[in-house]
């Protein structure tokens, strides 16, 4: 009704197919993009700090490995890179053989970093060469998956055109709570490519449709490094993240005790919440309120009919706004919201079900259809 409404489920296989292989731009990006791509594939949980040899080593190999799938193989997907590292019909030393010898490049021969990938695993021993073979296919198990291939084996959307398009894109990735754990790598991977391609032309944002990035359980797709950086420059580029969690206890265990999160969160919204942790830090967060308290004394003998003297004094005390036991008996209607540079507000909330304006605009879910076509590799 008013644009295009996508739906991206990997594990549909009547979700809008997307494959990240085919955002990879051909000449001097393409060692970039691939190698973005990678980042993410060996990091599939968001856990890794610093990687092993292990990790190093097959973040190489599959760098060379995509990029020669993408130039040399029909089949340019990941699953297509999965196959091509395991195919039974060779051993690996043919296949590696294979990615020195190709002519990726016509007339100026092979391609010198898949070529250097492929040599860096050759020249190692056996034992050592099987150990990365093995742990870059390890990221690379979940396209084995019919499902997962077929929905990531072409383009029914580009990431150009969630905001370049005539009217605005509405893109929705959905999982299923059984699939979270199992597809986290995939969802991990394109809000990666989404964030990176558009933060990447500051003057792109006057052609492009402003786009909002509202990820729900945000911290359950474990530590993306770039989302942390960016959110302190995305708003240059016309782009704004709405991060949803459960508690400040989930963002901790995700990005760690020092992690700049709601350090670049320019609005903060808090309900009641059952973690002393989370309503301790809301609760500092607001700051202190100044009281005025009254105190009286009487002087005179108990027995007499009245006092003889009544001294009054008034002092200024300070208290929380509120207090970290106030904020856990918030009450379901109520909100707190905190704008940088303002002072806190406590509101209520606009439930759509219960406002007759937003009641009419409710409309049933759309059937979901299956695209008949499919965007080329640029």
């Amino acid at each position: 009704r008013h644009g295009r409404v996508l739906l991206f489920d990997p594990t549909n296989t009547k979700s809008a197919a997307y494959n990240p292989l085919l955002e990879v731009r051909r000449g001097e990006w393409e060692v970039r993009d691939v190698q973005n791509i990678a980042d993410i594939l060996v990091d599939p949980e968001g856990s890794l700090e610093k990687r092993n040899h292990w990790e190093k080593t097959s973040h190489a190999l599959l760098v060379g490995a995509i990029l020669h799938v993408l130039y040399a193989e029909a089949d340019k997907t990941l699953a297509g890179v999965a196959a091509f590292l395991s195919d039974p019909k060779r051993p690996i030393d043919s296949t590696l053989a294979a990615m020195m010898r190709t002519a990726h490049l016509g007339e100026a021969g092979p391609h010198p970093v898949i070529a250097s990938a492929a040599r860096e695993l050759l020249n190692k021993s056996d034992n050592e060469r099987s150990g990365v073979l093995s742990t870059a296919m390890s990221f690379l198990g979940l396209y084995r998956d019919p499902v997962v291939a077929e929905v990531t084996r072409r383009c029914d959307w580009r990431i150009v055109d969630i905001v370049g398009g005539k009217h605005p894109t509405t893109l929705y990735l959905v999982v299923p709570p059984s699939d979270i754990n199992r597809t986290k790598p995939l969802i991990r991977l394109i809000l990666n490519q989404i964030g990176r391609r558009l933060t990447e032309d500051l003057n792109a944002k006057g052609n492009r449709h402003r786009l909002l990035l509202m990820l729900d359980e945000f911290p359950a797709l474990g530590r993306l490094d770039f989302f942390e950086s960016a959110l302190a420059f995305m708003a240059g580029y016309g782009l704004k993240a709405f991060l949803i969690a459960q508690s400040l206890n989930q963002i901790e265990k995700a990005y760690g005790p020092n992690n700049s999160i709601l350090d670049n969160c320019h609005v903060r919204v808090s309900f009641a919440t059952n973690d002393e942790r989370t309503a301790k830090r809301v609760s500092d967060a607001l700051g202190t309120a100044t009281e005025m308290r009254a105190m009286k004394n009487y002087a005179g003998h108990r027995l007499s009919p009245w006092l003889g003297h009544m001294m009054v004094s008034r002092s200024e005390t300070a208290r929380q706004l509120m207090t970290p036991g106030e904020i856990m008996q918030l009450p379901p209607s109520d909100e707190i919201v905190m704008v940088a540079g303002t002072p806190p507000i406590r509101a209520k909330k606009a439930r759509y079900y219960e406002d007759r304006r937003f009641q009419e605009r409710i409309l049933p879910p759309p059937n979901l259809v299956k695209p008949t076509t499919a965007r080329p590799d640029d």
